[in-house]
């Protein structure tokens, strides 16, 4: 039995109100079954009223435009009007011997909304965003396209007394204080390497913040009208650095003229409007970093530093000024001006002020006005990512308020603007349609894959012997965890197996708990294993969902937590192999439509075993991966998805501790099974093989073949 809320099993896909939805159920070939569809509009997530409604639902044939497809099965329609509310649904199959249930769980007693199939009328998430592979980039660590735009040794303090500093070796190791040494990377680094990124096969760029800031990673914002000059363009560049013993950064006339000076600041957007019109003409989209639960001490409406104060077009600030026109964008404690610092800081940080929205109406409309900025032109940006969404505000109404305006905002300015949010654990309430659209996916795909595959928790602290190689845990984990997400968010949710808060994938593989202040840098680098690493990047390029690689991933870089997943790219020491097989994997996630849009279904899983299908009418995908340390003989259950006797799978990669293996080769299904090795900590992908689906390899021109051959144009 099978039913999900893809286009094969409910059409349309996001319906609208006033359309006759048609949903339907898949059953084994001449069962003698009665399929009934409940349907309810009750908003009680724990429950299902018995005064659900119940549509009788008729047999029918298969959708699939190959009739060889789908022989094993009987299929059942039943057509549903839409009105304006929400409605939830699932399905009643009856037998002679027994009654059974099925929703987003499967064959099921668990019947109530939270985890049956949902209906939201008029919600739709951005197409282009389904299953787009993004790269995300920490700029000041990606690549030097500017030197004359460095920040220099002693520029500024950025706290406690702590000078800036300018790291001339790119591949100097990071410190456990980090934050305000750089590396040189900028925005016309990115631009430098935009042939390497389309070469690569991303469709979309994921930048950290890239707005005015006084630190290397820019989750402090100083200005939100202005992309920062050490990114951009510096034009207007003097002033002195700060002498020895200096104790606060009025003598830092450097920066103080380097990120005040308009000139700098709009050379600097000029600048980002000039790449993102560069990627867009490649086809590869924008995705900016929006901060907007705290800013920094530096901001201008606190300018705790003394950064802007007498300053030419700027207004005093709230530290310093009790009348400042921005006193009411922070909440304080008392008086005592000047140099009141009781302020609210997010987890208590006195370097980030949490902004008081509820306090300052003007606040808010500035960066609703914020939000429709950088999404129109000039840079027409295609979304936001939004850090700590769930913190936002001082409580949960005004939190879905804020989020119900920026949509609103961002939308009218661009309604094809993806809005993805940082989010851990259940973000259903955001996802009603009309606040996020989606999110970073840690809780339906980063941490399950990372516990089964290395044991290990996204920080690298801690190591969970019982979740290693735990299939069952695996698929009751992720079931459980993608109930809660509806379909387009599903789709869009950001699936990443390394970020810039979490260690790197390559190092989680070395089964070790560690950080960089205790551990140091060499042990994240030490006994990892390829093989579990091409295993996460295959789950990742064939789940649902737009897996996310973060920059330098595709070269097997490693690094504990923050800092230390922030090292820089190694240009100059690329593992070719590696970059063959994300080329090679992209490509296939690319060319097959299951992979972005199509159907899951379960097809199996054992300690350390993993298998699955991905499927729609016309494309049909099964995956296997093998995490133990020996090889192993699979019989995978390929009629699960619809191939029949008779019928060929082609492989179209393999993966082991070695490498990839892209030479096809073929398996005929018999008994609705294929059978297959899969080396140890390896990974397979078949495809059916039908005469209007072309192989993969012909689909490239010759030279796009086989990058690691021509990696030197790119170092």
């Amino acid at each position: 039995m099978f039913s999900d809320e893809s286009a094969s099993f409910r059409i349309p896909e996001e319906p609208d109100t006033g359309d006759l939805l048609l949903v339907r159920f898949r059953t084994r070939k001449d069962e003698q079954v009665k399929v009934t569809l409940w349907v309810s509009e009750d908003t009680d997530e724990e429950t299902m009223r018995p005064e659900a409604a119940a549509f009788a639902m008729e047999k029918t044939g298969s959708s699939a435009k190959d009739e060889r497809f789908d022989r094993q099965f009987d299929f059942y329609e039943s057509r549903i009007p839409v009105s304006t509310r929400c409605f939830w649904y699932y399905f009643q199959i009856q037998s002679e011997q027994e009654t059974l249930f099925y929703n987003k769980l499967g064959v099921t007693d668990r019947l109530a909304n939270r985890y049956n199939f949902v209906v939201r009328p008029g919600v739709h998430v951005p197409q282009w965003a389904k299953g787009t592979v993004i790269y995300q980039i920490f700029v000041d660590r990606f690549y030097n396209g500017d030197p004359d735009n460095d920040v220099l040794d002693r520029e500024y303090l950025y706290v406690e007394g702590i000078p800036s500093a300018q790291i001339k070796d790119w591949n100097e190791d990071s410190l456990a204080l980090d934050v305000g040494r750089f590396y040189g990377g900028d925005l016309q680094g990115v631009i430098d390497k935009l042939d390497y990124l389309q070469y690569l096969g991303i469709q979309a760029i994921y930048f950290n913040p890239l707005f005015v800031s006084p630190s290397n990673h820019k989750y402090d914002i100083q200005d939100y009208d202005y992309i920062d000059p050490h990114y951009g363009k510096m034009v207007h560049d003097s002033g002195d650095l700060l002498e020895e013993g200096a104790t606060d950064n009025r003598q830092a006339t450097r920066y103080i003229n380097r990120v005040t000076s308009f000139e700098n600041l709009e050379a600097s957007n000029r600048l980002f409007a000039r790449l993102c019109r560069e990627a867009h003409n490649r086809g590869i989209r924008i995705i900016l970093d929006g901060v907007f639960n705290h800013c920094g001490s530096f901001n201008k409406w606190m300018d705790k530093e003394r950064i802007y104060e007498g300053q030419k077009g700027y207004l005093d600030g709230a530290y310093m000024h009790e009348d400042s026109p921005y006193r009411d964008f922070f909440k304080f404690r008392g008086g005592c001006w000047p140099g009141n610092n009781s302020y609210e800081g997010w987890w208590n940080h006195d370097t980030l002020p949490k902004l008081n929205y509820e306090g300052s109406g003007r606040l808010l409309e500035y960066i609703m006005r914020i939000g429709r900025k950088w999404v129109s032109p000039p840079y027409s940006v295609d979304g936001w990512r939004l850090d700590v969404a769930a913190d936002l505000g001082h409580s949960d109404d005004f939190n879905h308020y804020f989020w119900k305006r920026f949509r609103e905002n961002v939308k009218s300015s661009n309604e094809d603007a993806i809005i993805m949010a940082e989010h851990y654990g259940d973000a259903y309430s955001w996802l009603q349609g009309d606040e996020w659209d989606t999110i970073m996916n840690y809780d339906a795909f980063m941490e399950p894959v990372s516990w089964f595959l290395t044991g290990l928790e996204k920080h690298s602290d801690r190591y969970i012997a019982e979740y290693y190689n735990n299939g069952e845990y695996f698929y009751q984990t992720m079931m459980e965890n993608m109930c809660r997400l509806h379909r387009g968010a599903l789709l869009t949710a950001m699936n990443e197996l390394s970020n810039h808060d979490h260690s790197r994938f390559m190092t989680r593989t070395n089964h070790k708990v560690g950080r960089l202040n205790y551990k140091g840098p060499r042990e994240a680098e030490r006994d990892t294993n390829k093989g579990i690493f091409r295993e996460g990047f295959v789950i990742q390029m064939t789940w649902p969902g737009a897996p996310t690689i973060y920059y330098g991933d595709e070269t097997g870089l490693c690094g504990w937590t923050d800092p230390d997943n922030r090292r820089t790219y190694p240009w100059d020491n690329q593992d070719t192999e590696l970059l063959d097989f994300f080329h090679n994997l992209i490509m296939i996630h690319k060319h097959n439509t299951a992979l972005q849009t199509g159907s899951l279904k379960f097809l199996g899983y054992d300690y350390g075993i993993l298998m699955y299908g991905r499927f729609n009418e016309n494309n049909r995908l099964a995956i296997a991966v093998n995490n133990r340390d020996k090889e192993v003989n699979l019989q995978i259950p390929v009629w699960q998805i619809g191939i029949g006797d008779g019928m060929t799978m082609r492989r179209l990669m393999l993966t082991s501790q070695e490498g990839h293996n892209m030479g096809g080769m073929n398996y005929t299904v018999t008994n609705g099974m294929i059978n297959v090795k899969v080396p140890a900590y390896g990974s397979i992908i078949l495809r059916v093989v039908w005469e209007k689906v072309k192989e993969i390899q012909t689909e490239l021109p010759k030279d796009k073949r086989y990058p690691g051959r021509h990696l030197q144009h790119f170092s």
